[in-house]
Formats: structure tokens, sequence, C-alpha cells
């Protein structure tokens, strides 16, 4: 999602509305640097924030809210970006989406309501 898409990497939680901080994020950067992208990775897997920036920890934060939402405190910057976070990892890292899917989304809750993700 803003996550993963990962996407999901722009995500910061408020009372009303995901922040805007992160929203200039270069997502493109991140999914074709194998180096960012398992970084973002490891601190999405990891129970610490030990190995996190400060917009992977706001997005670890955020990914529950988002899933259970249906991101529904995203701009439509965030929405746009969580699905392309989304998509690429499914159709082209799929090793990484697995993992990811199993931590948070474990019933496949969000992709049911967005088939569309699954295809190209």
């Amino acid at each position: 999602m803003q996550a993963l898409t990962l996407v999901l990497f722009a995500l910061v939680a408020s009372a009303a509305a995901y922040t805007t901080k992160y929203d200039n994020i270069d997502l493109d950067e991140i999914l074709n640097n194998e180096r960012l992208l398992k970084k973002y990775h490891e601190c999405l897997m990891s129970d610490s924030d030990a190995s996190c920036t400060p917009d992977g920890k706001e997005l670890k934060v955020s990914i529950p809210d988002a899933l259970v939402t249906d991101c529904s405190k995203c701009n439509e910057k965030q929405k746009e970006g969580s699905n392309k976070v989304i998509r690429f990892l499914i159709q082209k890292k799929e090793d990484l989406w697995k993992p990811l899917q199993a931590k948070y989304d474990p019933e496949g809750t969000y992709l049911k309501k967005h088939p569309e993700l699954l295809s190209a």
C-alpha cells in the first residue's frame, strides 16, 4: 500500500487523514532499486523499528489501518501510490509480496475489494 503500497511508503497516521509529508517520494526510484526496496521490506516485516527510516516507520504504523478502512484516510495520490506499489509487488516481486500479505492482510480482504490489482 502507500503501501507497500508499501506505497505502500507515504502514509502517516493522524486523526482524520494521513499526512501528505511523504506524498512526493519517488516510488519508481524505490521500486526499481533492489537495495531500497529490500530495506523497506525488511522494515515492514520486522517486529522492531530498528531497520526503518522515518517514512518506513510511518508506513508500518499506517498499513493495518489503511487495509481495514480501505485507505479511507488516503488522498488520491496516496491511493494511486498504494495501488502502484501493490500491483508492482504482486506482478514483479511476489517473493516480497507474499510475506507482506501474510503479515498485513492474511485473509486477502484488500485484494478481494480490489481485484484489478491482480491484473496488468
